[in-house]
């Protein structure tokens, strides 16, 4: 029997697949059964309908609308044996189900395995279960990444009752989706992976704290709570959802443990650590989500199994999301150990302009940019973090050679003051300063003191800052400074950018020996700043000019050209 499966996640319903589904509702089809599934990382090339065959996916289209589904079955064989450009070339272990499976249907995961482990687990004991995670040398996918085992001994050691466990899913990183895409893709397992938690470390109360801007993925954990209830697998745990307002610093243990006891989500002080006292001063555990995606693969397939992926110190594979300049944006995941190179050209496609690779941003907003020289770095913890970036969550930004370095260090500054708590002095008003100080050099009004001030206001806001948000915020303008250094003296001292990204430091020019008078930059002029006469020569007022770069954009002859620094 054939099925269609059509990938319902949230990119797939942006790019019109619940269209495309309900219209293959409309036309029945006695050939095939249809399913709904989510995504399967292929996130380029939604909406996408694909074929399997005994549950052997045997050929997928690609980029349907509505109005195609028609010839889509009429040509339906056609696509057999037709193969995904990344089938094959990843490790899923985490994700995978994802694209597999009905995500609102617990059979659907219970016939691939769901919940074998919760059983297993339950005739063990907590310590015996502990010991299995970490012989698998499993670390937290979070950011951190602390062993998972330690975590979880800390927790069962402590005498006191009772205990808490919490799935950590406030993911606030710019460029990072590994856990929305998990969750609506596969939220029975995450719920097994956090009942496993709770049963190694003695918890009889599991929170999932996600952020309220997932509304899908809330769904589908709602969905597929109230079904592992009326299974009874929960057991004596009380599971609940915890909504959170957004804010970036809430992935912060302590801040998010604030939050769900109602207060502003703040950092606190350790110790205590949480697994002393952590929510309502209860012993708390708290890993993020594809940590505990991991789990019930771990102890289904034993920890040997796991652990034979990766390199000594960074076991297993790793789920990263592709974003930014990159031909094919999504998520992949691949054993640890991987070069960040291949990652990105292999199983990326490279940059979507056809440009060299600039850089990449790691880790989001508490990482570093890397440098295209470095790309063949090893995608482990101590690895990146010898280039001054970090494996964070698994966010991945990458960047072409028309990517001004200024204006993402910029970017990353303005993205971290925004989202300081204010707690810490130094976080509070250093970013700001920090981002002011860029913001002057991206308008030409940098001085070269302005650099020693950026590492001084760095260190000093790393040293004073309560929390990992305010102890990294400066890693994007450190790291931009160690590699792209050059930049920073051309707006300086040049007056330049490279890339024409900076609006302050360039110059739009109509060729009067190129220009046509076709007219049609002038009529697309949103400031009406362009003059001329048809089939004469156009010029352009540059004290009215806006440099939104539309007169080049819509000139058909090469006439527009745009240039930069004091000798332009």
């Amino acid at each position: 029997m054939i099925t269609l499966a059509v990938g319902l996640g949230t990119c797939g319903i942006a790019a019109g697949a619940q269209e495309v589904y309900d219209e293959l509702l409309r036309q029945p089809d006695p050939r095939y059964i249809l399913r709904k599934t989510s995504c399967n990382g292929h996130c380029y090339n939604e909406p996408i309908v694909e074929v399997f065959q005994n549950e052997e996916l045997i050929g997928a289209f690609y980029q349907v609308k509505a109005s195609s589904v028609k010839s889509l079955l009429e040509t339906l064989p056609s696509v057999w044996g037709q193969p995904s450009s990344r089938q094959g070339q990843e490790q899923r272990l985490v994700l995978e189900n994802c694209g597999l499976i009905d995500p609102e249907n617990m059979n659907d995961y219970i016939s691939r395995g769901g919940y074998v482990a919760l059983e297993t687990v339950r005739s063990l004991l907590p310590m015996e279960v502990v010991s299995m995670i970490k012989a698998s040398g499993l670390r937290g996918r979070g950011g951190a990444g602390f062993p998972t085992g330690l975590k979880w001994q800390f927790a069962l050691n402590n005498p006191s009752q009772p205990k808490v466990v919490i799935a950590n899913a406030d993911e606030g990183d710019p460029g990072a989706f590994m856990d929305r895409a998990v969750l609506e893709g596969d939220p029975h397992r995450v719920i097994e992976g956090l009942l496993i938690a709770a049963h190694a470390t003695g918890a009889n109360s599991a929170y999932i704290y996600i952020r309220a801007e997932y509304p899908l993925a809330i769904k589908r954990l709602r969905h597929a709570i109230a079904d592992v209830t009326a299974e009874g697998k929960l057991g004596t745990v009380l599971l609940e959802i915890k909504e959170g307002a957004g804010a970036f610093v809430c992935g912060e243990e302590t801040a998010l443990m604030a939050s769900m006891e109602g207060e502003r989500g703040m950092p606190r002080f350790k110790p205590p650590f949480p697994a002393e006292s952590g929510l309502w001063g209860q012993p708390t555990t708290i890993n993020n989500v594809e940590t505990l995606a991991a789990i019930p693969w771990i102890i289904r397939h034993g920890a040997e199994a796991f652990s034979k992926w990766g390199t000594e110190k960074s076991r297993g594979t790793k789920v990263f999301s592709l974003a930014g300049k990159v031909k094919y944006p999504g998520l992949v995941e691949v054993e640890m150990g991987t070069s960040l190179r291949s990652m990105i050209e292999q199983l990326g496609g490279g940059t979507s302009s056809g440009l060299p690779i600039k850089a990449v941003q790691m880790g989001g907003p508490s990482g570093g940019c890397v440098p295209e020289s470095l790309l063949d770095t090893a995608l482990t913890y101590e690895d990146l973090q010898a280039t001054g970036a970090i494996m964070g969550s698994g966010g991945v930004i990458v960047m072409d050679e028309a990517t001004c370095m200024i204006d993402i260090a910029k970017y990353f500054l303005n993205f971290i003051q925004n989202e300081s708590c204010g707690k810490c002095t130094f976080c509070r008003i250093g970013t700001k300063r920090m981002f002011e100080i860029l913001s002057r050099i991206a308008e030409g009004k940098g001085e070269l003191a302005d650099i020693d001030e950026l590492i001084d206001l760095s260190s000093q806001i790393s040293k004073a800052s309560l929390c990992q948000l305010g102890k990294t915020a400066a890693n994007p303008v450190l790291t931009t400074l160690q590699y792209f250094k050059d930049e920073y003296l051309e707006h300086i001292v040049e007056k330049k950018c490279r890339a024409h990204v900076c609006r302050s430091l360039i110059r739009y020019h109509i060729n009067s020996d190129v220009c046509t008078g076709c007219t049609l930059c002038a009529k697309r002029c949103p400031v009406s700043c362009i003059k001329g006469v048809t089939k004469g020569p156009h010029r352009i007022d540059a004290s009215h000019c806006t440099k939104c770069g539309t007169c080049l954009s819509v000139c058909r002859f090469g006439a527009v050209t745009v240039s930069t620094g004091v000798h332009s």
